[in-house]
This record gives C-alpha cells, structure tokens and sequence, in this order.
C-alpha cells in the first residue's frame, strides 16, 4: 500500500488557511463598504456630495471701515500690504478731535485760533530776544499765524471733496503715471520745510481718476506736520482707497532743511522714500518699469 507524501498533507492544509484569511478579510472589507454606503446615503439625503457641503457657520460680521481694503485684490494675487486707515467714513483725511474742530470751526472759532498763534508767536520773538513792538515786526505774529495756517491746510481738507466724483470707467488697465509733482511740506520733529517731487503712478482696474486729482492728494497730505516716509505712504494708501486700482507706486525725493540748515548741514543731500501696494508691490517686472518711467533706474 503506497502512503501519499507527507508534503501533500502540509500543502492541503496551507490552503484552507489561506481561504480562512481571505474570508476574514472579506468580511473587513464588507465592513468597510456598508460605512461608506452609509456615508453616501447620509450625503444622498442632503441633496449634495459630502465633500462640497458647506459650513454651516457664518462669515463675522466685518467693520465697515474694514471694507475700504481692496480685499478682492489680495486674493486674487496673494498676500499683500493691506493699507491703512487713512481715509474716515466721511473722507477726512488721518481723522482726530483737532483736525475735525479745525474743519468744522465756526469764524468765530477761527478768529480766536488765530489770535492764539499769533500771541505765541510774539512770546517766541521776546524769547528770542527780539522787541515784537519795532517797526520791522509790528506784524509779523499775524502774518507767521496765517502762514502757518496755510502751510498746514491740508488738516481741513476732504478727500471725498477733492475727488469729486472724478473716476471714470474707461476699461484702462495699462500703467499710468503723473511725475514731478512739486511738494512742499514742515518737519513735524523742527517744524521747517522740506521739498521736493513726488511721482505717483498706478495700474487701474478698468477705473481711471482724473490726473489732477493725484497732485491734489499729494498737496492735501503735505500741507500738514509730516515726516517723509508717513507722506509717502498716506498719499499710496490714500489713492488705493479711493480708486481700488490693481496697484499704486508712489516715490518722493526730496531735501530737507532741518538738515540743510542745522545738524549735519548736509546741503547736497536727498531722500529718496517709495510706497508700493498691489500688484506693483508683487510684479517685479512692473515695479522696475515703473522706476525706469519716473527715472530712479537712470544709470
């Protein structure tokens, strides 16, 4: 009688555990479907896949001073410099108590601001050892207050008034530019003068403002206590605001008294300050046309 080999025994064996693990798994993976089935009912009921329903949570409710940024601009080319507040709700420039009584003081109120500089212009004559009562000064405390009062009109100006309704959809979205605008403003740290050109530039999207209104801007934010890095900016800042344009470029040089006159008496010396938002601030390439056109590239 011939005995099977023993090999065979091992290889029958082999196989019912095999099938053994193969119904364990199965079953597993019947565990799986049903979950996933059940998913997709539960989806299938609110009428839209799992993956795109929505959140049933709700955006907060935003300031509407926060609606001023160009928030469209920012996503649709990444990550930017969000300007800043520099415009209030009904277009008063940088906004404070002094600059809102300034505006809105009656001409009483405006009489008496100008009779109070004017006396302590005359205190700062004594003080400097002048005699305020000689021919050569009898008026210059009153000609100092209403010059000072000039240079610093720019606190009583309105942005939405200087704008006026100027922006008009043209379907423009090439670069565009006013430079050489003149600028004349005081040092708020010693209160002298400084000047020089300011260049803005912007690309519109489809909305063009008429070209004086740029150098009005520019005059409004300079006939005020300034430094010339916060000019810059106000002046970029303010033209995004009121335009939403897809970029804004603004450069400023100029020379400043306060170290012409005194300090290091550095009497050839410029500064040279840029601001650049949107898509001029992301574009390399547009940014360095941009200071090739207003001639900061000259070799």
């Amino acid at each position: 009688m011939v005995r099977p080999p023993e090999s065979d025994s091992s290889e029958v064996k082999a196989p019912s555990g095999a099938v053994k693990r193969k119904s364990e798994s199965n079953g597993q993976g019947s565990k799986k479907k049903k979950k996933k089935s059940k998913s997709e009912h539960g989806a299938k009921v609110h009428g839209m896949p799992h993956s795109k329903r929505r959140q049933s949570v709700s955006k907060p409710a935003r300031d509407p001073r926060d609606e001023a940024s160009p928030l469209r601009l920012s996503q649709e080319l990444g990550e930017t410099r969000s300007p800043s507040p520099v415009i209030d709700f009904d277009g008063l420039s940088r906004p404070s108590r002094g600059t809102r009584e300034r505006k809105e003081e009656t001409p009483e109120q405006a009489t008496e601001r100008l009779q109070k500089i004017s006396g302590a212009v005359r205190t700062i004559l004594e003080c400097l050892g002048e005699d305020p009562e000689r021919e050569g000064l009898l008026g210059t405390p009153e000609r100092y207050a209403k010059a000072m009062l000039f240079f610093t009109k720019g606190y009583q100006e309105n942005v939405r008034d200087i704008v006026n309704g100027a922006i008009f959809h043209e379907g423009h979205n090439e670069l565009v530019i006013v430079k050489d605008i003149e600028v004349f403003s005081l040092c708020e740290h010693h209160m002298v003068p400084f000047t020089g050109k300011m260049h803005i530039g912007y690309i519109p999207d489809r909305d063009v403002i008429g070209i004086s209104k740029l150098p009005r801007i520019a005059d409004m934010f300079s006939r005020r206590l300034q430094i010339q890095e916060r000019l810059t900016k106000d002046v970029a800042h303010a033209v995004m605001e009121v335009l939403k344009p897809q970029g804004v470029a603004v450069v400023m040089e100029s020379s400043h008294l306060c170290m012409v006159m005194r300090g290091v008496e550095k009497t050839s010396a410029t500064t040279i300050t840029s601001c650049v938002l949107g898509c001029i601030e992301k574009r390399e390439k547009t940014r360095n046309e941009f200071f090739s056109l207003v001639g900061l590239n000259r070799r």
